[in-house]
């Protein structure tokens, strides 16, 4: 059977046909028009883990698994003798024991020879390849998605936004996208502390802080076993609280350390490369996000704020005085605007120096803020003019608080191995509802100003009343 039989068109009855045709690199087989195997060659019978005997005489069908044999029975072995070839038909061959071959076939009806050939090409590595590849595909999908939400969510960002908003809401995406059972942001406060700022910490107060973890540069994630090894009061806080595992990473700014993201994992799982670039994405991403509000938010503060005194500047003033003064007219209440000017300042730069100037005023702004109510509004004006905007103050509420001022600011500034003496002038503008008409905001702050005057006239040190005109 063997010396006539040919494949592909190629005689096998000479011994180099033979040896190509049984060491070919792929499964080459030759079967009845019926199906059943004539000959295989060494390559098949090698892969299959079969002897000879056992392969040839049988159906090419019950070499196959149960789908397998339903889909060449039904579709090849029909379509076959229509077509003449088929190519590329992947099916799953059985092997001896018992495991599974994944396999294309490219399969030619010979009509002439009375047979079909069939070459069969070993797709492990190809389905595995293209697992891997659509592993990958979804896992790249996954990735780009997150971030994009990442992204999304440090852009919804403003001015406003406070260091809380921005960890809440990348605490609420590490918990989703890592499918943690809590995440938590926990910030470093001015004295070096971390502190929670959004999400949860289920271990808050049962463990004490672990050094390695939260000064670790990297994605550190520590399972149960770990925990055992390394971090014995860690293992006891993740059993009561049946967490299987947590994950910490660093937020940083540079080299300048922000805080850390930790996530808690109820289950186990496995940790690979997508988590930890996940991580470190997500990571930056908050890291940036807390950056660049920070930075609004101070270059917000600069853009309203004296930059020596760090009080109130002109334009937050004005802006103050307008909403003040709408404020009281709607409430009909009274608002009183005191105007500050530091008395003898040009003695005190020509004596000491414009440093020491600077620091007499940083102290009076200080003294100043002192003076005044909490809610009240202060800021400098220019040189050394002050402005206080004391909302619902009538008469004696002004008195009071000016007095205050006075009392405050007359004491003697310590400035390094010498003393200091500063005092101020103060002047008094008021709206009153039903007495006084509703003034235009400046025109408050001219009075106010117009009132300081006379208080330098009658001597400094004290506080004048400006008196506007009754409403008719």
């Amino acid at each position: 059977m063997r010396s006539s039989l040919g494949f592909a068109g190629i005689s096998v009855t000479g011994a180099s046909e033979r040896s190509w045709f049984q060491g070919a690199p792929c499964g080459l087989i030759g079967t009845s028009l019926e199906g059943l195997i004539l000959e295989a060659n060494d390559t098949l019978i090698g892969w299959m883990g079969f002897t000879r005997s056992q392969i040839e005489g049988r159906p090419f069908a019950a070499l196959l698994d149960p789908g397998s044999q339903l889909f060449y029975e039904t579709r090849h072995a029909q379509a076959l003798p229509l077509q003449g070839q088929l190519d590329e038909v992947a099916l799953t061959m059985v092997c001896a024991d018992g495991t599974r071959l994944p396999v294309l076939i490219n399969s030619l009806r010979d009509d002439a020879a009375g047979m079909n050939r069939i070459a069969v090409f070993n797709a492990s590595g190809r389905i595995q390849y293209e697992r891997e590849l659509l592993h990958a595909q979804r896992a790249a999908e996954s990735s780009e998605a997150q971030v994009r939400v990442l992204q999304e969510v440090s852009r919804a960002f403003g001015v406003s936004a406070s260091d809380e908003d921005v960890a809440q809401s990348f605490a609420e995406v590490a918990r989703t996208a890592f499918a943690a059972r809590e995440a938590g942001v926990l910030l470093l406060d001015d004295h070096g502390e971390l502190t929670l700022v959004g999400g949860t910490n289920p271990l808050a107060g049962m463990v004490p802080p672990i050094v390695s973890l939260r000064n670790s540069p990297e994605v550190v994630v520590v399972d149960h076993e770990t925990a055992v090894a390394q971090y014995p009061q860690l293992a006891a806080a993740l059993r009561e609280t049946r967490l299987a595992a947590l994950s910490v990473m660093p937020l940083m700014d540079d080299d300048r350390r922000l805080g850390i993201l930790v996530c808690f994992f109820g289950r186990a799982r496995q940790f690979d490369d997508q988590f930890f670039d996940l991580q470190k994405a997500l990571g930056r991403q908050a890291s940036q996000t807390l950056v660049r509000v920070r930075l609004q938010r101070r270059l917000a503060f600069l853009a309203l704020h004296d930059q020596l005194t760090g009080l109130a500047n002109r334009q937050l003033l004005e802006q103050s005085l307008e909403a003040a003064l709408e404020a009281a007219a709607a409430r009909d209440e009274p608002l009183a605007v005191l105007f500050l000017d530091v008395d003898e300042f040009k003695s005190i730069n020509d004596r000491f120096g414009h440093a020491v100037g600077d620091m007499v005023l940083v102290e009076l702004a200080v003294r100043l803020s002192a003076g005044v109510r909490s809610e009240d509004v202060v800021g400098r004006i220019g040189g050394d003019e002050f402005v206080a905007i004391c909302a619902n103050a009538d008469e004696a509420a002004a008195t009071a608080i000016a007095e205050r001022i006075l009392h405050l600011t007359q004491g003697p500034i310590s400035m390094g191995a010498g003393l200091v003496s500063a005092s101020v002038s103060v002047g008094i503008s008021m709206f009153l509802p039903g007495v006084h008409p509703c003034p235009a905001p400046e025109q408050l702050l001219v009075r106010a100003d117009r009132a300081m005057y006379e208080s330098k006239r009658a001597g400094k040190n004290r506080a004048t009343f400006e008196t506007p005109p009754l409403t008719t």
